[in-house]
């Protein structure tokens, strides 16, 4: 997409003659009380108006306390904020959400570089970072922009800086934004040496090196109208914060807020704000602080969402979707970028895709949104969002008189319930129904594993004389696995040990009753029971309850609701997410799950998923469960396959990213409760391995340092030898094993 404003025109045309038209100075805006010197600003941080402390609760005292965190807790209403000008381009809620990625080319190769971002541009990206490490890098970012406005392409550009204050000075002449990191940008030291400050006042007089090191900068960007992200990151806390706040959601928007204080004294609003973290739950908690902070502070400027280091394949989609649709489906969010360890040009479907999704869930422009949401009952919004604890339903037990174990049915940690057609429990198909649901198998028996579905969900049951069906299905009950059926169809084709599911209504009208062999119920709850009939789920004492909220109903409200009334009758029965889909592509599946389901998990609400395909759709039982698995991974539920904490790559990068993780992860992908960090570079490794058992980051071209949690253990390891080297590193502290050998071929045909 080229962008033809009348700014872009007259730059281009300028350039034509003359590229210092670009490069020299703007007039001042009269929006910026221009007629004032720079001068009449503070200079000195004893000057400067800090907002008020938190720690000691003067912040409570002047603003009161914290509150709400976005518009509008029961409809989806944007977040409303200033206009952040940025070239062409504007962020803010009286705008399209911005869609932006970061160029993974080398800035000094000018020519690769131009080349990447025309096509970033072409795919319908509206902003493109690039990495600007000195001033090589600085000057080329000039020559870029030349070179793009002399091809006809205004798309701006912003200048991604860490350490180097004098250098962002410069570059800022030269692209439309600078996106600085507070835990670097003047403090970059990477000691995780701890600090005792005795008082607030002890850590506040380290400022003046803050204000010293960042006035230039706005300075420069003031007069030369350029915009600016306080992009603060998990990873990259600096050791004074770490110390005073510790690696929180709040050091880091304690942060972020330093840096805006000294861009407000000197009159300069031109700025976003980003808290990006590798754990979804951790990004979901500091957005959700900024915003609050803001609100009492009456503060509006623009967010940028992202999830850093999110990976990649459907896993990076999922974990994106996870934190930055849970946030933008309450309205907060301006700018969108999904960091995925992939080419930049892939990052622009999700990134769309999201901000697509969130644009229709807006009442304000969408009344079919609208109607969903006014349709909830009303309910009071009770939730925690400055912490996260886990509404755990309590697991079910076995009575002496069953003859199957139902305690196995569900997982403390997460539940994942495969939907299952008959045709697949045939003779011949039965044995590759067990691979697809992930169990083990002896001598053709099944037996689960770690990522093994937990039950079994079937609409229709195998004939009463299909003996190999019903043989499938009570090898499975007898190792712990739960058959759950409608209970209209148990009634006409009994089951055995089944579970019967019943809706609500139905349920509370029979008092729980069972039909003919079933074992235990499963209630469905659709959002649209009013609270008195929700109640009563407490009495009827079911197994577990499926939420499976209504089509005329908001999922995200209705469902918020659902957990409020079980929160309020203190009703602790296991709760399902029962997704119904008609995706018929995986990367959109990821995003739905994500934004959908994971909205609800990030607030702790829900002990599971289930997915049911809809219509012509085609995903294998196989592929729907690993999603599941996915899911609760990536909600920090449960883990059942290694965790990788992967960047997204960028110019700093010292070695090939892509094909270094996928080289890892066929090396140690099967590791579950281990997670990797593969950094590209040292600018947020070891602080995004916070979270890491094991590091892989580049320091110098060719050579790899191999870290244990924050630690470096291993210095300089030759690229060809590295991957080996992290093998033999997890192996030294124990947390190794053997990759399992696929069943052999003739166990199949003997279970056939």
């Amino acid at each position: 997409m080229m962008f033809q404003s009348p700014y872009a025109v007259a730059t281009a045309l300028a350039l034509a003659v003359n590229v210092d038209a670009f490069l020299a100075p703007s007039q001042p805006s009269t929006k910026m009380n221009s007629h004032l010197n720079m001068a009449d600003f503070p200079t000195a941080a004893s000057d400067i108006l800090w907002t008020p402390s938190w720690k000691t609760g003067a912040r409570d005292e002047a603003n009161g306390p914290v509150g709400r965190y976005c518009e509008d807790l029961y409809k989806v209403s944007r977040r409303p904020t200033r206009t952040v000008t940025c070239g062409p381009i504007k962020f803010g809620s009286d705008h399209p959400i911005v869609r932006q990625t970061m160029a993974t080319t080398d800035t000094a190769n000018v020519d690769a570089s131009i080349e990447q971002i025309m096509r970033c541009a072409d795919k319908g990206f509206d902003l493109i970072r690039i990495t600007v490490q000195g001033k090589r890098e600085a000057n080329a970012a000039a020559n870029i922009r030349e070179g793009l406005f002399k091809k006809g392409y205004t798309i701006p550009l912003c200048a991604d800086m860490h350490f180097q204050p004098k250098v962002a000075q410069l570059v800022a002449e030269a692209v439309e934004k600078i996106r600085i990191n507070p835990g670097n940008f003047a403090d970059g030291r990477k000691d995780f040496e701890d600090k005792v400050y005795e008082s607030e006042d002890d850590y506040v007089k380290e400022r003046e090196y803050l204000v010293d090191a960042m006035i230039p900068l706005v300075q420069t960007c003031k007069d030369l109208n350029r915009c600016m992200r306080i992009g603060t990151n998990h990873g990259s806390l600096s050791s004074r914060v770490l110390s005073y706040y510790g690696d929180t959601p709040r050091g880091m928007v304690e942060s972020a807020i330093e840096f805006a204080d000294i861009c407000r004294s000197q009159d300069y609003h031109n700025f976003v704000f980003s808290m990006k973290a590798s754990n979804p739950l951790v990004m979901v908690q500091s957005y959700r602080l900024l915003a609050s902070e803001m609100y009492r502070m009456d503060w509006d400027y623009p967010l940028h969402l992202g999830v850093t280091e999110a990976g990649e394949g459907e896993d990076g989609r999922m974990k994106s979707a996870v934190g930055i649709g849970t946030l933008l489906a309450d309205g907060l969010g301006d700018t969108v970028r999904v960091s995925l360890t992939e080419d930049p040009e892939f990052e622009y479907e999700p990134c769309n895709r999201l901000s697509e999704m969130a644009e229709g869930r807006l009442a304000a422009t969408n009344p079919v949104a609208a109607e969903r949401q006014e349709a909830v009952r009303s309910y009071a919004d009770t939730r925690d969002i400055f912490g996260y604890a886990r509404r755990v339903g309590t697991p079910p037990e076995k009575k002496e008189s069953e003859k199957v174990d139902v305690s196995l049915f569900l997982n403390p940690n997460g539940s994942v319930i495969s939907t299952v057609d008959p045709k697949m429990l045939s003779a011949d198909s039965a044995p590759y129904l067990y691979k697809e649901l992930g169990f083990k198998t002896a001598v053709g028996m099944p037996f689960k594993d770690i990522a093994t579905s937990d039950s079994v969900f079937m609409r229709t049951l195998p004939a009463q004389d299909n003996s190999a069906g019903r043989t499938g299905l009570r090898r499975m009950m007898e190792v712990g696995t739960g058959v759950i059926v409608p209970a209209e169809e148990l009634e006409k084709n009994p089951l055995e040990n089944a579970v019967a599911l019943v809706s609500l209504t139905d349920a509370v009208e029979s008092n729980g009753k069972l039909p003919e062999g079933a074992i235990r119920l499963a209630v469905e709850i659709d959002g649209s029971e009013d609270d008195e009939t929700i109640a009563k789920l407490k009495d009827l004492d079911p197994l577990m309850v499926f939420i499976g909220i209504n089509s005329g109903l908001s999922q995200l409200h209705a469902a918020r609701r659902i957990f409020e009334i079980f929160k309020a009758n203190d009703i602790d029965t296991p709760a399902i997410h029962h997704y119904k889909t008609t995706a018929s592509e995986s990367n959109e599946l990821a995003l739905e799950l994500g934004t959908k389901v994971g909205s609800l998990l990030t607030d702790g609400n829900g002990d599971g998923i289930l997915i049911e395909q809809v219509g012509e759709t085609n995903f294998s039982v196989d592929y729907l469960r690993n999603t599941g698995f996915s899911l609760l991974q990536g909600c920090r539920m449960r883990n059942t396959k290694t965790e990788f904490v992967s960047c997204p790559s960028c110019g700093r990068t010292l070695f090939d990213l892509q094909e270094t993780t996928a080289q890892i992860t066929e090396a140690t992908g099967h590791l579950p409760g281990v997670t990797v960090a593969v950094m590209g570079c040292i600018v947020n490794g070891p602080g995004e391995m916070a979270d890491a058992d094991f590091g892989y980051v580049g320091t110098l071209p060719g050579k790899v340092d191999l870290y244990y949690g924050k630690e470096v253990v291993r210095k300089s390891i030759p690229n060809e030898e590295a991957v080996d080297s992290l093998v033999d590193l997890i192996k030294s502290y124990g947390m190794w094993k053997e990759k399992e050998e696929e069943e052999a071929e003739e166990e199949v045909a003997m279970a056939a």
